[in-house]
């Protein structure tokens, strides 16, 4: 079956993602020459988006840490200030998320709005001897990274990013100087989105056999796979229609080849340290209930008494509001110094959106200054 679109109805069948290339072949000889160099434009883009591109941080830095699971990546002046921490998501997907474009970038933006020294983990894509890491391991990078920086910092956790961030202010109160949690799954029973589900409909078994089958890694591809069948539509359709249509607007290609370049490129994580994630945290929601265990303590929240910034996105089909703004009756900070924020998009946005940047995130940036 074929979809009528103008200018596309003969190309684009329904019950695939990609072209098939006789039927290709076929079509760019029946449409003549224009149309024809319209295709063969398309499919080179279309490799060049799915194939090649790999991402870049749009922000000039150096690397201050190269350790085994990250690279601690540094920017602005190192003398300026208490450094702030910005926690990239471990959740597939490189650090870019947190500086994607100039003029559309977290780190940017905290840059423009007070804070002189930002700093980001680029976490590493896990490798077969990474296989059997678990979450005490990231966790003694952050505090290597934090000591390294004096022992003292402002931390901003993006998605998984933020728990991770939220167990360091546990465990360690006196290194968090403020916490800011962005999109932050901290209490994961709390609200109805389609992940909780998800994860909590599928047996521990089905996880277990996706590690197996990725060698003892969670493989980025089959997270990517995930992702995108929760929109199925929108990934496998409605993108290759728009990429087609707008195949000779080099601003709309640029724009998308920096966002392709970045989601289609995700990184393998460990599976022991995936399968504990899944299991105590997002099954068993250990960490709002106060048993989890971290670097040797059962970690409560309660020992969190820094401010406190929660962002939710309304929309968020990932990380549901109720589960970051949950936060604030967990922890210890007075609620004088908690501020709870839910705004407009969904989760990708919090963290890239432009509006989100451009209204937002800046007085989250004076906010942390402040403090």
């Amino acid at each position: 079956m074929a979809r009528k679109h103008a200018g596309v109805e003969k190309l684009i069948p329904m019950s695939v993602p990609a072209f098939w290339p006789m039927n290709m072949a076929a079509t760019m000889i029946e449409a003549g020459t224009e149309l024809y160099v319209k295709n063969l434009k398309f499919v080179e883009e279309e490799i060049k988006i799915y194939d090649e591109l790999r991402p870049v941080l749009a922000t000039p830095h150096c690397t201050r840490l190269n350790l085994r699971t990250m690279r601690l990546r540094e920017y602005g002046n190192p003398d300026d200030g208490i450094p702030t921490l910005v926690d990239a998501p471990h959740a597939g997907h490189t650090a870019v998320i947190a500086d994607y474009h100039r003029g559309q970038s977290l780190i940017e933006t905290l840059l423009a709005n007070g804070l002189g020294h930002v700093l980001l983990t680029d976490w590493k894509s896990a490798t077969e001897d990474m296989k059997d890491l678990e979450i005490d391991n990231y966790l003694e990078e952050m505090v290597i990274a934090i000591d390294d920086l004096g022992g003292r910092v402002n931390l901003v956790g993006l998605c998984q990013g933020g728990w991770v961030c939220a167990m360091i202010a546990a465990r360690f109160p006196e290194k968090v100087n403020s916490l800011v949690l962005a999109g932050a799954p901290i209490d994961t029973d709390a609200g109805s989105g389609p992940l909780k589900h998800m994860v909590h409909a599928s047996p521990r078994s089905f996880y277990e056999e996706l590690v197996a089958l990725g060698g003892g890694l969670m493989r980025g591809k089959f997270m990517l796979q995930g992702w995108k069948n929760m929109h199925p539509e929108q990934h496998y359709f409605e993108n290759l229609i728009d990429l087609y249509e707008h195949i000779n607007d080099p601003a709309y290609l640029k724009k998308e080849e920096t966002f392709e370049s970045w989601y289609e490129n995700p990184i393998d994580l460990p599976g022991r340290w995936y399968l504990q994630v899944i299991t105590q945290l997002f099954m068993e929601n250990r960490l709002a209930k106060g048993t989890f265990v971290g670097l040797g303590r059962t970690l409560d929240l309660r020992n969190i008494k820094c401010p406190v910034y929660l962002l939710a996105g309304e929309k968020d089909d990932i990380t549901a509001p109720e589960q970051v703004l949950g936060a604030a009756k967990l922890i210890g900070t007075p609620r004088r110094d908690i501020v709870q924020e839910t705004v407009p998009g969904g989760h990708i946005g919090l963290f890239m959106g432009a509006r989100t940047l451009s209204d937002h995130w800046p007085h989250i940036a004076q906010w942390i200054a402040r403090h």
